[in-house]
């Protein structure tokens, strides 16, 4: 197979002797010919198989002529968003739009359109009438069912039906996008591919259709939010290939939209193949003169080891998109890539990761699972680790050692998520000895979330006492080890659940940490997890209890300040919070408390207990920057002494370090 890129003109594609093509493939993202991204992927398993298939990267939505540069394809057009949901690519979680893409030449924003897969395809449809047109990627898999719409703040249909859309090929779509285009390649109409895993369709008639679940009808879900949130529970414990059954879901008008059971999880050897496809490793040449493509940075001389997670957080859409199976590549299949990275002129000796959603997973978490699928209404993890678990990090420590010994590698780093309480339960500790040792670049970056059990029980997270165990062990293995490694904790604030009780409870152990976090995520309500279904209903769908749900973007600012509460432009909302929660307790000059009291007179005064000159006091000015997500905070004036020495001490505190 030629080693080069997909055509991008219709001039490439006659230079090829191809006269009209087989697929279109059109995508919101720049072209990118990498098996991190998955137009390539589908694009590159499909020239696998001798369809022939153009790529025509963030086209013109506005110009019908922009998605006309081949003429119309023989089998179809596939359609994607791109690697992410284009709504999160668009917009902070305070719903301000971002200022740039990492996954369009230069960086630029604004390169594709809100919900880019429905516009596309609508564009495509208005052209081409009767062309089919099968939808896929993130955006699409997220959205097949009906859905809470952050964004809009509203409950949206199947994306299948905005769309006008044919098919959905969801989750990572390599098997049955094959089989869709051996389907119309054999003459099947598009309406009578009904039969295919991993995909959804639509159509009025559904006798016939065997061992399927009816879910509620689309109207009931809109008008009652508990009938969605049992709805979506259904969903959630279909997800699986081997015991998931085929969903139905009605709306007006006698139309139905069917999700047929996910594909099977690709075997080591089929994932080996969906990796040493003859892709180019890079952006299109034609962006180089913008500077290239960003996105490329973070994952050019990373690998990919598995795909899947069994960890089961309630906020990630993993589950619906690649599921709680784990799927592995072979050790030589990563040596091999491995050794190409290594003759990169860039390489200089650092592969930046070997991981996936979550790095320290390299098989089922049960024996069972191959055979049976998961358990339809038990997590692996939670809350307490399943006695069926399967704990071993052998087969990845061994990998990870043979990577060392590669000529020309001088580091191999762990930068994906590492699931801290499976490792707790790992009863051998030449993993995280070896961790420490050689994978940790000056600090190792965990995902804790939150430290409240009320918070972390909606979350989906491990107990504090879980963490906490953790960490005691990093740092005297550290010790040990004779190394100076810090932790950096990933933090959440305002998911559903946390109240200010609970944010102040973060704060506080931070505080006892001596550690502000630099960056802090607002819980963003993506379409598809668990997490979303609360924010939406107010309930928890595993339980319809019901949930607390901090929606107002005043409270949400405080308990994201709280998290950050030493950041002066932080005071004011941290001096309310605490306030407003009953914890004047924690404003004083004790080592507890979390601010000092301050006394201004009108524009000009004196704060008389640090006996330092406030020269201009802004409280209650909107700044006219935002934090690192985006959402405006209140911005304040106060150099007193203490936030001097603070701003001295910022380097100090910016990493989790053991006192």
């Amino acid at each position: 197979m030629p080693s080069e890129f997909l055509p991008v003109s219709k001039q490439e594609m006659l230079d090829r002797g191809i006269n009209q093509l087989d697929f279109i493939y059109i995508s919101g993202d720049a072209y990118v010919d990498h098996p991190s991204f998955g137009p390539a992927i589908i694009s590159r398993t499909l020239q696998l198989h001798g369809f022939t298939v153009g790529m025509i990267a963030q086209p013109d939505w506005k110009d019908k002529a922009s998605i006309q540069l081949f003429g119309e394809p023989k089998l179809g057009f596939l359609i994607s968003s791109g690697n992410m949901d284009s709504m999160v690519n668009h917009y902070y979680v305070s719903k301000k739009k971002r200022q740039n893409d990492a996954y369009t030449p230069g960086g630029e924003a604004g390169k594709r359109p809100d919900h880019a897969t429905v516009v596309y395809s609508n564009l495509v449809r208005q052209t081409y009438r009767n062309t089919p047109i099968i939808i896929g990627g993130i955006e699409a898999s997220l959205r097949r069912m009906a859905h809470y719409d952050y964004w809009s703040d509203s409950f949206k249909r199947s994306i299948l039906l905005d769309s006008q859309a044919d098919l959905i090929s969801y989750g990572m779509g390599e098997q049955s996008i094959v089989e869709i285009a051996q389907a119309l390649q054999s003459g099947i109409h598009v309406r009578d591919i009904t039969f295919i895993k991993g995909t959804v369709y639509k159509t009025k008639v559904i006798e016939g259709i065997y061992d399927s679940i009816m879910l509620p009808s689309f109207e009931s879900m809109k008008q009652q939010k508990e009938i969605y949130a049992k709805s979506f529970m259904v969903q959630y414990a279909n997800t699986d290939p081997f015991n998931g059954k085929t969903l139905i879901e009605s709306y007006p008008n006698g139309q139905y939209v069917v999700q047929n059971p996910p594909q099977p999880p690709l075997t080591t050897e089929e994932m080996d193949t969906a990796y040493a496809l003859p892709y180019m490793r890079t952006y299109h040449p034609s962006y180089e003169e913008k500077g290239g493509v960003p996105a490329i940075a973070e994952i050019k001389f990373s690998l990919i080891s598995n795909r899947g997670c069994f960890g089961g957080c309630n906020f990630c859409a993993l589950t619906f998109h690649q599921g709680r199976i784990m799927q592995v590549r072979s050790h030589n299949s990563i040596l091999e890539e491995a050794q190409e990275l290594t003759k990169d002129l860039d390489f200089k000796g650092y592969i930046h990761d070997v991981g996936g959603p979550t790095a320290n997973f390299r098989q089922p978490s049960c024996e069972k699972q191959m055979t049976h699928g998961v358990c339809k209404n038990k997590q692996c993890l939670f809350p307490e680790p399943c006695k069926n678990l399967i704990v071993d990090h052998s087969d990845y420590l061994d990998l990870l050692r043979k990577l060392r010994k590669i000529p020309k590698v001088k580091k191999v780093f762990i930068r994906s998520g590492i699931r801290f309480d499976y490792l707790m339960e790992d009863q051998d500790d030449s993993f995280f000895k070896e961790l420490i040792e050689h994978h940790v670049s000056g600090q190792l970056k965990v995902a804790p979330e939150h430290i409240s059990d009320a918070v972390l029980s909606k979350m989906g997270k491990p107990q504090k006492s879980v963490y906490q165990r953790f960490t005691d062990k990093y740092y005297k293995l550290n010790e040990k080890a004779g190394k100076n490694q810090f932790l950096v904790p990933y933090l959440m604030s305002s998911h559903p659940g946390s109240s200010l009780k609970e944010a102040i409870e973060l704060a506080e152990y931070l505080r006892d940490l001596g550690y502000m976090p630099e960056q802090v995520q607002d819980f963003y309500p993506t379409p598809s997890t668990l997490s979303t279904v609360m924010y939406y209903t107010e309930l928890d769908p595993r339980t319809m209890t019901k949930v607390y749900v901090p929606k107002n973007p005043h409270e949400k600012a405080m308990q994201r300040a709280l998290i950050q509460y030493r950041n002066p432009n932080n005071y004011d909302l941290v001096m309310e919070a605490l306030k407003k929660a009953g914890r004047e307790d924690l404003i004083g000059f004790d080592k507890k408390c979390l601010i000092k009291p301050r006394r201004l007179s009108a524009q000009k005064g004196t704060d008389y207990k640090n006996k330092t000159k406030i020269t201009k006091n802004t409280t209650g000015s909107k700044s006219e920057k935002s934090n690192s997500k985006g959402v405006p905070t209140p911005k304040s004036v106060h150099t007193t002494k203490s936030t001097v020495v603070d701003k001295k001490k910022k380097t100090i505190r910016n990493v989790h370090k053991k006192k």
